[in-house]
């Protein structure tokens, strides 16, 4: 029987995801040619042709793109082995590759990294702060912290904080210059601060009003890709912002914003996310107990607002929202 080595499956597996030999050799830290030399000597080992190779492209033949998922497959059992042989008690070593968003994760998330890691000096974590969602399936992550409804169809999910909630608001200093909005449609009338995220401008506002989905078309002079710079302007007294309560909460409760229209929103739960069960070690299994923990008591002092149960159909439209 021939021999397979697990490092080249694993190189095989990162280029197919990456597409190039050179990004693939730039993550392991090795030359683009060793990565080469390790898919050939796959290829050799299994008899078959796994990539079409250009000048310009890398692509799987059919071959390949049936053998990927097998060779996933492997890499993931082999994973779960040694989790399973270490026990969940066992020292966390290796690398936790995480993605979050950037404003959740500067302002929530980093000094709860910096505890967990300091409980698990073994543990290197490589940590993605970006507003844009991260591929699971492509990307060099193992897990990634997901605001809002999604299909969950295509990813497993560790629920991290069900009850979360989008709201409306703005400073002292702008409601006493404009004036409180008294109803949904005044904010066609007001200084909306939008967000906006590759290209999109996220500028139709969606609500849950009696269990029933209400979209608000906004505007405003100010137009931001950073979402935690979204929330700045609100402080400074810029507009009106439709955000997660976690990322409100705490100008909220220091008196800085003011949540609006009785605290009327949408839900946005957060989630744990990856492609497969099997991805959950026991470092994501302990993070998500941690991360949770965290959590849970920030939605004290969350208003409720006029909701009610929204349909999965009409919860799923809504994704893709301002966090």
């Amino acid at each position: 029987m021939k021999m397979i080595r697990i490092d080249d499956l694993q190189l095989f597996v990162r280029t197919a995801a990456l597409g190039s030999f050179s990004q693939a050799a730039r993550e392991a830290d090795l030359l683009p040619g060793q990565v080469a030399a390790a898919v050939a000597r796959l290829e050799r080992e299994l008899d078959l042709r796994l990539f079409v190779r250009t000048t310009r492209s890398l692509r799987l033949t059919g071959e390949g793109a049936l053998y990927l998922p097998y060779a996933q497959e492997v890499l993931a059992t082999l994973r779960e082995g040694q989790a399973r042989v270490q026990g969940e008690d066992t020292e966390l070593h290796g690398i936790l590759q995480l993605s979050a968003p950037s404003d959740f994760g500067r302002n929530l998330l980093l000094p709860w990294l910096s505890a967990f890691r300091a409980a698990h000096p073994r543990l290197r974590l490589h940590l993605r702060l970006s507003d844009e969602v991260a591929d699971v399936f492509r990307e060099p992550v193992d897990v990634a912290i997901r605001i809002g409804h999604f299909d969950y169809a295509n990813y497993v999910a560790l629920p991290l904080l069900e009850g979360n909630r989008r709201v409306l608001a703005a400073s002292p200093g702008y409601l006493q210059r404009r004036g409180p909005p008294t109803r949904l449609e005044d904010l066609r009338e007001h200084d909306c601060l939008v967000y906006q995220l590759n290209g999109r401008a996220y500028d139709r506002w969606s609500f849950e009003v009696d269990g029933r989905r209400s979209v608000v078309p906004v505007r405003g002079p100010l137009v931001c890709d950073d979402a935690d710079v979204v929330r700045r302007w609100a402080v400074a007294g810029e507009g009106i912002t439709y955000k997660s309560w976690l990322d409100l909460r705490e100008d909220v409760l220091a008196g800085r914003l003011q949540v609006l229209l009785d605290g009327v929103g949408s839900s946005i739960p957060l989630q744990l996310v990856c492609p497969h069960r099997k991805q959950f070690s026991p470092a994501v299994r302990q993070l998500h107990a941690q991360l949770r923990q965290h959590l849970q008591p920030l939605l004290s002092g969350m208003p409720v607002g006029p909701t009610g149960p929204l349909s999965p159909a009409a919860a799923l439209a809504d994704n893709g929202g301002p966090p």
